[in-house]
């Protein structure tokens, strides 16, 4: 299932280029569906809970014996590992801040992958989502950071991140662009044509 719809993409690109009219600075949007996939994590639990069970089990002497308790503890690891496989489980057993870690690190990658540092007048702006972790976050290059602080996108990450919540994905990247653009056209205004970066929607299924 894609992450937004045809029609969603579209208004996004037609938002990024009536924004890039107004200004010298060149937008990029990158929608992931995680920022990993986190596949030690089920391991990992599963692992913790063979040790557990068995253990606690073993509380109560006169149950079971030695090869009793190795198969439950075969079994407790088999269908634990399975049951946390599950996204949506897998994302409630990981620490918001190594979500949120791993959302930043791809943020930061997707900025050297999409060339945004690579603009005539480094004035590339990312703004990342990865929806698993309901991560949002404005990246910016030298020339714009010199302009406005990053407190500026702070009010807008917050709507946006609220938008994800909702899953109204969509409206929040045009919400978020034309935010942006208000700022954006105020402290660097279009001094010529340009359209250095595409301006689809990139996304990372």
């Amino acid at each position: 299932m894609a992450l937004l719809s045809d029609s969603e993409q579209r208004k996004v690109a037609e938002t990024i280029k009536r924004v890039e009219q107004e200004t010298d600075a060149e937008l990029v949007t990158v929608l992931a569906a995680q920022a990993d996939d986190y596949a030690y994590i089920p391991l990992l639990w599963a692992g913790i809970l063979a040790l557990v069970v068995p253990g606690a089990i073993n509380y109560f002497p006169g149950w079971w014996d030695a090869t009793t308790l190795l198969l439950v503890q075969w079994a407790t690891f088999v269908v634990a590992a399975l049951v946390c496989r599950r996204p949506s489980v897998t994302t409630r057993l990981i620490p918001r801040s190594v979500r949120h870690w791993r959302a930043a690190n791809l943020a930061r990658r997707q900025f050297l992958e999409q060339n945004l540092h690579h603009t005539e007048a480094g004035t590339g702006m990312l703004i990342f989502v990865s929806e698993a972790e309901r991560y949002v976050e404005i990246l910016v290059d030298r020339g714009i950071s010199e302009r406005l602080s990053d407190d500026t996108w702070q009010d807008i990450v917050a709507d946006f991140t609220r938008h994800v919540r909702q899953g109204q994905t969509g409206q929040g990247f045009v919400e978020c662009i034309e935010s942006c653009g208000q700022h954006l056209k105020r402290e660097l205004p279009a001094t010529h044509p340009r359209d250095e970066l595409p301006n689809r929607l990139v996304i990372l299924d």
